[in-house]
């Protein structure tokens, strides 16, 4: 039998997410991820999404999401540069015309863009 370690891990398509249940800012929760060869989550569908939020909603504790704000276009756009083909913004959002660089998830599982130094829990992507 699979081992859910209480549902901090799952499965989603060819992806697997992963929490440590720790809280970091935007910087040091990639770096953590990435240390492990993964990066921070970032849905790419609605199923990714409810993954996602599944795990946020388990810790109670919004998330950011592996998603910046690019610094000469000001237009969201995965870690790795590709636009975003998916996304679940909060009614009104994002609302910061730029000086919020990161998008965190809320526990309803929609997106608000925000400053990059709180902390936030760190869910990771392999």
């Amino acid at each position: 039998s699979v081992l859910l370690l209480n549902g901090k891990i799952r499965k989603v398509g060819e992806k697997i997410l992963a929490s440590n249940g720790k809280k970091a800012d935007f910087a040091s929760a990639l770096q953590s991820c990435e240390e492990v060869g993964g990066t921070l989550a970032a849905p790419k569908n609605e199923e990714e999404n409810k993954a996602v939020m599944d795990i946020v909603k388990q810790y109670n504790q919004y998330t950011y999401l592996g998603i910046r704000n690019g610094e000469t276009s000001g237009q969201f756009k995965y870690i790795n540069g590709m636009p975003l083909n998916y996304s679940n913004w909060h009614q009104h959002e994002p609302d910061s015309k730029g000086k919020e660089k990161c998008v965190e998830m809320y526990t309803d599982g929609t997106w608000n863009d925000k400053k990059c130094n709180r902390y936030r829990l760190t869910i990771c992507e392999f």
